[in-house]
């Protein structure tokens, strides 16, 4: 079984990023492949709860984030400077994900068979 790392990078809202990287995650989960799904930089605003784009006339792109466990995605990961950085904390999170450092991240990719990057 492949390792597949799949780096959020992007806001929710305001490009098409967020949502694409999503479908790959689920896609790539459908197989059966070992995902690990990190956010890091303004990536870390798709875990927050309570988000509504409606005024943005957008989809709520965080809503299907709680599925990841449907599919077997179960390890979610959070960049904790990057949280820390937007004056966020977990507690603001709307599904749990284990919080790691850059070090751990560059250990992750450096481990992986391929790594997506939006």
């Amino acid at each position: 079984m492949k390792t597949l790392t799949f780096l959020a990078r992007s806001g929710p809202y305001g490009s098409s990023k967020a949502k694409a990287l999503l479908d790959m995650v689920l896609s790539a989960a459908v197989f059966e492949q070992k995902i690990q799904y990190i956010f890091l930089d303004d990536g870390v605003y798709q875990l927050l709860a309570g988000q509504d784009p409606a005024l943005l006339a957008a989809k709520n792109v965080s809503a299907a984030l709680p599925a990841l466990e449907l599919y077997g995605v179960d390890q979610v990961y959070l960049d904790l400077d990057s949280l820390q950085a937007r004056g966020l904390s977990t507690d603001q999170l709307l599904i749990p994900a284990s919080t790691c450092s850059a070090g751990d991240i560059s250990k992750m990719i450096a481990e992986s068979d391929m790594v997506f990057s939006l």
